[in-house]
Formats: structure tokens, sequence, C-alpha cells
């Protein structure tokens, strides 16, 4: 017996929907930077900060007026299929978000640490002399405390500060891993993960052709921030697949942004960090990622196929063949190990 009519989810995104929201969220973007622009003095414009973050929320709003504009053609229910909620199973997804999170603060230590070892990155681990510069340019010339305590504070507090980035990172991840990643698995899992994370890079193109992030004003600035994203968006797109939640891609992207200036602290006094060579989205950076995909890629836990929730427990009991009945629609199919599928409610396709 074939089971195609488990695997084929009742409900997907149609394409037309997809390019909506591509559309209102790259638009959105370029829409909400606009003053940067209009100022003539870019990531100077006063309350720069505010637009960012501003854009940051695009995705969010694109998924939510695409999924409105469905009506009753959208998957449902809505929460579950963005992987907002429930937490299934609730503990397990918990754990995976801290762990999720660590590994998020770890991306630019590990990168700093590879770029330290190539001889891209030279520290000043007695005199700071790089935050020495940043304190400087924000007017303090005398400090109230050993320059040594000022960088202590600054590390110690990093892991707590740096989950406050979650309050605007879900606007990005919603969007991103909560509505496009499951909408573009109708194609296939790494069509998904590779095509989300190309979208999500070029996202970026109003504030990276102002500066931000490799200090570049043209298109090659653009596509490291293209590469950078397909491979920290791979990471967070198999969280997403693997286990149903949108929360550990959203607190790993709040780690990953949280602790990317942790390379400013400790530089060499005149060692700039935006340029690709040092920056946490940089040469260093993607060597990290590329070995975290490829141990998820040999170890298997990268599927051709992805799912949107973890399976769930078998039943104590099982109906025998003969006794077996068609399962109604929208309810969890059996798999040959005896683990129900994912509900084709909640799934976005194979």
């Amino acid at each position: 017996m074939t089971d195609a009519p488990h695997t084929q989810p009742a409900r997907i995104v149609p394409v037309w929907a997809i390019v909506a929201f591509l559309v209102l969220a790259l638009g959105g973007a370029w829409a909400v930077t606009l003053p940067l622009w209009l100022s003539g003095r870019g990531l100077s414009t006063p309350g720069a900060t505010l637009f960012i973050v501003g854009m940051m929320f695009t995705p969010l709003v694109a998924a939510a007026l695409v999924l409105l504009v469905l009506g009753r053609r959208r998957p449902r229910p809505v929460l579950r299929f963005l992987g907002v909620w429930p937490l299934r199973p609730a503990k397990r997804t918990v754990w995976v978000t801290v762990a999720a999170y660590l590994g998020g603060l770890l991306l630019p230590v590990a990168a700093l640490a590879v770029a330290v070892a190539a001889g891209w990155f030279p520290l000043d681990l007695t005199g700071f002399g790089g935050f020495r510069d940043v304190l400087r340019a924000q007017g303090l010339t005398q400090l109230p405390v050993p320059i040594g305590v000022l960088v202590t504070a600054q590390l110690v507090q990093l892991p707590f500060l740096a989950a406050f980035n979650a309050f605007v990172t879900i606007g990005e991840e919603i969007g991103w891993r909560g509505f496009l990643v499951p909408a573009l698995s109708r194609f296939g899992t790494w069509p998904a993960l590779i095509g989300s994370g190309v979208v999500w890079g070029l996202w970026h193109t109003p504030i990276i052709l102002l500066g931000y992030n490799f200090g570049r004003f043209d298109g090659l600035g653009v596509l490291f921030m293209v590469v950078a994203c397909v491979l920290l968006g791979t990471v967070l797109g198999w969280l997403r697949l693997r286990t149903g939640s949108v929360w550990p891609a959203v607190f790993a992207h709040a780690g990953v942004n949280g602790a990317a200036g942790v390379g400013t602290v400790l530089a060499a006094s005149g060692v700039g960090v935006s340029n690709v060579l040092r920056s946490p989205l940089g040469y260093s950076g993607w060597i990290v990622l590329a070995v975290v995909i490829a141990v998820l890629v040999l170890t298997g836990a990268v599927r051709r196929r992805g799912e949107l929730a973890p399976a769930r427990p078998a039943a104590s009991t099982r109906p025998s063949t003969q006794d077996a009945q068609p399962a109604p629609s929208g309810s969890p199919s059996v798999s040959p190990s005896g683990s129900p599928s994912v509900s084709p409610d909640v799934r976005a396709g194979d």
C-alpha cells in the first residue's frame, strides 16, 4: 500500500503567495531604511538603529499579510505552521532552544579563534587597545576603573544581555524560518534551506550598501552577506525543521547578534572588525559554519526531506491489520516503524 495520501500535505503555501511574501519582505526592508538613504548620512543618521530594528520586523509583517490574504486557504493551525505554538514536546523544545542560544553565542567566539589562528585578527589581551579606541570614540577619555575590569564586565554580562536580542530577531525568524522555510520545503529540504538563506542575505542589501557589517558600499559586500546567510540560515533552518519550532532559531540568531562584538573588546588598537577577514560573518565564520553543516550532513542529521515537527511516541497498542481503518483526513499517519508522521496540516510539503 502506498503512503502518498499521508506524505502529501493537506494545505501548502501556493507559489504566488511565496512570491508575494518575497516582494513584501524585500520591498519593506527598502521602505523602512529609505530615510537612511535620503538623509545623505547613511548609518550616521540620527536614530539609524531604530530604522534597522524596524527593518527586522518586515519579514514578520510580510508573513502575516500573506497569511491574511490566503484566508481559508492558509495552512492551519497558523501558529503551529509558523512554529510559534505549541511547544511540543515542551521540555525538549526548551532545552534545544537553550542549546541553540549557547551555540549562537559561541559562533562569533569560534570565528574569532579561527581568525586569530589564521593571522587575520591581532589581539591585545593586556592593554585592550581596540576597546580603548571604542571608548575614546564615545568620549570616555578618563576611565573610572582599570580597562581590564571593564573588559571583564563586558564579557561576563554578554550571555545575559545577548538574550534581549530575541525581542527583535523574532521579527526576522518568524518570517524566514517560520514562514519561508516550510513554504519552500515543498521543493525539498536543501532548496528550502539554501533558497531562504539567499533571500535572507539579499534582504540585507539596503544596509549592506551603506557599509553595515563589512564596511563595503558595493555588490561584493552584498555577496559576502549572502554567503554568510546561506551558511547560517542552513543551520537555523535545520533547527526549525528538526524541532518543528521557530524558537531555537530565534534564540540562536539572538546569540550570534549579541556576541558579534566580542572581537571589538579584544582587538588590538587600530584593527577594524568590519571586513570580511575579521567579521564573525566573514571568512572565519564561514569556516566554522561549514564545519557545523558538514557534521550535520555526515551524521545524517540533515534529511533530504525535512520534518516540521518531531515524531511523537508510538501508541502502546496498535490495531491489527484486519481491524485497521483508513485514517481520517488531517490525522497523523503511522510509518512502517510505528511512529506517527507529521500531521499534513503542519507540514509545508515535500
